[in-house]
Order: structure tokens, then C-alpha cells, then sequence
């Protein structure tokens, strides 16, 4: 039995020629279904030299493509409600081996968080709410106030751990006394607070800022095509180009924060939606890209989006992972769509939802918050089990350092892969095998070879 494991687990690389003078060990991090083996390091892979029959991954460092910002998850109001209620102690252990990258630990590198409430909070919220019939067009009630308690808290202790960690931010609605229907769900953002809302923004990046919390760039609105959420917000697409050329993009401009803005975050089935801003003469000055979700489309469909505007940045900013988990089904879909994928389709941050949540999904908001959202963790007390979405970001986290530059390499539909090039010059490679059986191949790197079994439904990063 053991010797079983060692062929399907701890040897899954045969042998390695060297890709750099003079020849190292590879190093190999290994994650299998059959849940044997969870991200565990394994024994450094001599290197050697012969070829198989097989699929080869080439890699070519002569055609760099995008530079990656990093992976992680979002950061709801309820994950981080659940790590502020673990000990102190607890706390600050998990959050070292969520986001610092030595040792064991899984460096995430990129988080997102919500402007207000998400449908993963007790409570809906925004940061100027008010009784029915009042508004607040100068912001005057203004307060970050329901995130002093756990969000901000959160976010610092994480600053302490790794300070290069970046935050894109994204709201599910704005005020209710901003929209038409006067509602958190669904409804428009009414025109004549379209100023306000953009001031609405700026003073939530200057409030961040004074709280020690830079944002690196925000989303106009979480799924703008999705009004049933709550809380939500219906947004056409020629709304928000008009939002962003003639109220936002200006107002941060003026500010001088320095923020970016990418638009749509929503599914890969509406390409036209972001690309009809982009093609905008008064908005695309102020668009650095687009994000995308994938509960709809598929992912290839962003590539479409960079060939027509390779200027832009792309981002994947969002899939959830149902409740209870299912470690081989989810490991191999979310890897070969997404942490494969995506960067393959030039996206330079990969998030999963998500962070944490409890072993009963709380919490989420009524009338369409998210009842089987599973954290990436599940905390209980000071209890944690890691669930799929962990091991889905570690293997590339951990290794694809933020400045890390994917690398060409063919598509294989037998053994997908993706190839980096990290700012220290060495190169990882995360491969899965979607097969039931064992596969060799090869690794070509410049006039030299590798070969390497991998087991069916494994996932491997490799490093040298």
C-alpha cells in the first residue's frame, strides 16, 4: 500500500533534466483527490534526462505574456466576522499561513472586498444610510463605521503579516435612497445622484487611506446584470459607461488617488458589456480593465476580450464553491478553469469567493443572500478545516509571486498546465492531469527535458 501511494503521490515525477547550470532539485508541492495528499511538499525531484511518448509542456521565455497582481479570495464582512472571533492567538496563526509564503504557509496575494455589505453579512448595509424619504447628497452621514468592528481590524492584521497583500474593493448596491426603487435589491441608480455616488466612492478610498488600508483598484458594481441578489443593483452597461466618463473617472481623478477602475465584474456570457466601454471614446481614459465571474460563459471567451483591446487588463474576480465541498470534483474544475485558465486568458489576479465561513454557511443576508457559500475556510471557534478553495489558490499562490510573468506554452487538452516566470527568475509550472489514469509527458525548457508521471485527478506545482 504504501509503496502505491509512493508510485501515485510522493513519486509522481519521475525525472528531471536541469533547465538552469548548474542542474538543482525540483521542488514539487502535491495535491490528490483522494484527499492523501493535501498540498504537501514532497520529496525534491533529482534531475535527469529522457524523453517519453506523451504530451510535452514547452516552455517559452522568448514571449512573455501578462504580469500577474496575485491570487486569493473575497474578503466578505461575515469572514471576517468569524476570523475577529477567534482567539487572538488562533487569529493571527491562521492569518500567517494564509498570507505570508515561507514555510508551509500559502502567501495569498490579492484580496477583494466588499464597499458596504455584501450578501455574506448579517445585515445589509451601506456607509450613509438613512430613514425612508431622507437623502444625503453632500455625504454628511458618511461613516465606515460597520466595518471598525471586523473588516478594518482584519485587514490590518493581515497588512502586518504581508504589507504588499492588494485590495480591489466592489459594491453590492449603493444607498438605498440613491436608487429608484429605494430598496437594497435590484433597482437603479437614480441620474440626478450619479455625482454623489462617485463622491460616494472617493470618500470611501480616502477613509480606507486614513485607516492605514490603500485600495489598489474597484469594481462600478458586483454583477450589474444580477438585480435579485441582496443587496444588489441593476446596471446597463451604457449606465455605467456614462457613470464612469462623466462622474467617477473625473472625481478620482481629481482626488489624485491613483485608484484603477474596472468595469462589469460579471459573467463571461456578456463580453459586449465590457467591451462596449472600452470601445467608450469618454470612458476608456479611465478604464484599466474588466473583472469577470464564470457562473455563466466560459473562460475562453476573455481572450476575445484582450484581442480586441490588448491595452486592458483583465481580471477574475469571483467563483464560489457550493457547500459541503467536494474535494476531487471542485480541485479539478476551479484548477483547469481558473488557475489555469484564466491566466491562460490573461487575467493577472484569480480570486475565489469566499474566505471563511462557519460550518452552517452564516452568515447571509435574507431575501437572496447566499445560503451554501463554503469558505475557502471553515471556522469554528478556533477550530479551522480547510476547504477546496484553499488548496485551489495554494497551488498557485504560494509560487506565482505578485510581478510573476505567465509564460507561452501550448494548450494541452490532456494535460493542462500553465507556466510563470517569477521576478526572482524562477519559473513554476501548475499542471493537473483531468484523467483517471496515470500520465507521463515531457517538459521542454530551451534544448533541454523533462519527464514526469503525473496521477489522474493530481494537481502539481512545480518549482526550479
Amino acid at each position: 500500500m504504501r509503496a502505491n501511494l509512493r508510485l501515485l503521490g510522493h513519486g509522481l515525477l519521475a525525472s528531471f533534466l536541469a533547465l538552469h547550470a548548474p542542474a538543482r532539485p525540483v521542488e514539487m508541492w502535491l495535491t490528490s483527490p483522494r484527499q492523501s495528499v493535501l498540498f504537501q511538499r514532497q520529496d525534491p525531484l533529482p534531475v535527469g534526462a529522457t524523453t517519453v511518448d506523451g504530451p510535452t509542456v514547452r516552455v517559452d521565455r522568448a514571449h512573455p505574456c501578462q504580469t500577474m497582481d496575485g491570487f486569493g479570495w473575497c474578503l466578505t464582512g461575515g469572514s471576517a466576522q468569524h476570523l475577529m472571533r477567534m482567539s487572538p492567538p488562533a487569529r493571527a496563526a491562521l492569518l500567517r499561513e494564509l498570507f505570508d509564503a515561507t514555510g508551509t504557509n500559502i502567501g495569498a496575494s490579492y484580496l477583494r472586498l466588499t464597499i458596504g455589505a455584501s450578501d455574506l453579512n448579517e445585515k445589509v448595509f451601506s456607509y450613509d444610510d438613512l430613514p425612508p424619504g431622507q437623502v444625503d447628497p453632500q455625504l454628511d452621514h458618511f461613516s465606515l463605521g460597520p466595518d471598525l468592528g471586523d473588516v478594518i481590524p482584519v485587514l490590518r492584521e493581515i497588512l502586518a503579516v504581508n504589507p504588499a497583500v492588494k485590495f480591489m474593493a466592489s459594491p453590492w448596491s449603493p444607498p438605498p435612497w440613491m436608487k429608484t426603487n429605494g430598496d437594497t435589491r435590484g433597482g437603479s441608480l437614480k441620474p440626478e445622484f450619479y455625482d454623489a455616488y462617485a463622491r460616494y466612492f472617493v470618500r470611501y478610498l480616502q477613509e480606507m487611506r486614513k485607516q492605514g488600508i490603500t485600495i489598489d483598484a474597484l469594481t462600478i458594481q458586483n454583477e450589474p446584470l444580477h438585480p435579485g441578489n441582496n443587496p444588489s443593483l441593476k446596471m446597463e452597461a451604457a449606465e455605467q459607461a456614462l457613470f464612469i466618463k462623466s462622474h467617477l473617472g473625473p472625481a478620482l481623478h481629481s482626488a489624485g488617488l491613483g485608484v484603477k477602475i474596472v468595469c462589469y465584474d460579471h459573467n463571461a456570457d456578456r463580453p459586449d458589456y465590457p467591451l462596449s466601454i472600452f470601445d467608450d471614446a469618454g470612458a476608456s481614459p479611465f478604464v484599466e480593465g474588466a473583472a469577470f465571474h464564470l457562473y455563466a460563459g466560459t473562460i475562453d471567451v476573455l481572450s476575445k476580450v484582450h484581442e480586441a483591446h490588448p491595452e486592458k487588463s483583465l481580471y477574475f474576480t469571483e467563483q464560489w464553491v457550493g457547500g459541503p465541498g467536494n474535494l476531487a470534483g471542485d480541485l479539478a474544475w476551479h484548477t483547469r478553469t481558473l488557475i489555469i485558465g484564466a491566466p491562460r486568458n490573461w487575467c493577472r489576479v484569480v480570486l475565489e469567493w469566499n474566505l471563511a465561513s462557519d460550518p452552517r454557511y452564516q452568515p447571509h443576508t435574507d431575501r437572496g443572500g447566499c445560503d451554501r457559500c463554503l469558505g475557502a475556510v471553515t471556522i469554528d471557534g478556533d477550530r479551522v478545516t480547510r476547504n477546496p478553495a484553499y488548496y485551489i489558490i495554494a497551488h498557485a499562490s504560494k509560487f506565482v509571486r505578485p510581478g510573476s510573468t505567465r509564460l507561452l506554452t501550448p494548450a494541452l487538452e490532456a494535460l493542462p498546465n500553465v507556466v510563470f516566470q517569477t521576478p526572482g527568475g524562477r519559473t513554476v509550472v501548475v499542471v493537473m492531469n483531468p484523467g483517471s489514469t496515470p500520465r507521463r509527458f515531457n517538459l521542454v525548457d530551451g534544448g533541454t527535458v523533462a519527464v514526469t508521471a503525473l496521477a489522474g485527478g493530481a494537481v502539481a506545482s512545480l518549482v526550479w
